[in-house]
């Protein structure tokens, strides 16, 4: 069934609402329906006509559609929505999602354990990889000094550093295996999660909060 440009903006503007009510929570609108196709709107695009069994990302595909409803699976589980509903593709990712809450001074820590022992880490994207003191490394039953030896330039000057990998990362219900991390000797008084972690999440933050959803 051809669509009219006035009702094909007349379903975008359905849309736009519906996106503008739920802020960026939503990442799938549906805006119109027929037998075998769906219109949607993924993450603030353009509305977009897909027929059944299209991809609509990497992790989502289109797999039903008639003038009621549209089915999508996202993450291996069934969402169906009728028009003007919408899916947040992380939601679909139960147990595969945890929320940090931002501490007084703006800053999101983590309460994690690393190698199944207990450490209070810092969110922190300009690190590379997660860094831990020495002292917690030890701490954890961690022997660094098995690790590729390096350097770091810090304010304090050029102090030692280790390379490991971790065993396993865990926070709430994310947990990762085989994780870099890097081991300073001197000048770094909190553990640090840094992009070797957090490169595997999908980082959504509103407001105070922050969710990590695991990607792989």
């Amino acid at each position: 069934m051809p669509l009219s440009v006035k009702n094909l903006k007349r379903l975008s503007a359905m849309g736009l609402l519906v996106y503008s009510a739920l802020s960026h929570a939503t990442d799938i609108g549906v805006v119109g329906l027929f037998p075998g196709k769906a219109i949607l709107v993924v993450d603030g695009a353009p509305p977009k006509t897909y027929t059944v069994g299209s991809n609509i990302s990497s992790d989502t595909k289109l797999i039903d559609a008639d003038r009621e409803s549209a089915t999508v699976m996202v993450n291996g589980k069934r969402k169906v929505l009728t028009l003007g509903q919408t899916v947040h593709r992380s939601a679909a990712s139960s147990g595969n999602s945890v929320v940090l809450k931002a501490g007084d001074r703006g800053h999101f820590t983590a309460q994690a354990t690393i190698n199944g022992r207990s450490v209070n880490m810092l969110v922190d994207t300009g690190a590379t990889l997660i860094a831990l003191p020495a002292a917690e490394a030890i701490r954890l039953g961690i022997n660094y000094k098995k690790g590729l030896q390096g350097s770091s330039n810090t304010a304090g000057g050029i102090v030692a550093t280790y390379i490991i990998k971790l065993d396993t990362v865990r926070i709430g219900d994310v947990e990762l295996h085989q994780v870099d991390a890097s081991v300073i000797e001197q000048g770094l008084d909190v553990s640090l999660l840094g992009m070797s972690f957090l490169n595997r999440m999908e980082m959504r933050r509103e407001g105070d909060q922050m969710t990590l959803t695991k990607r792989y």
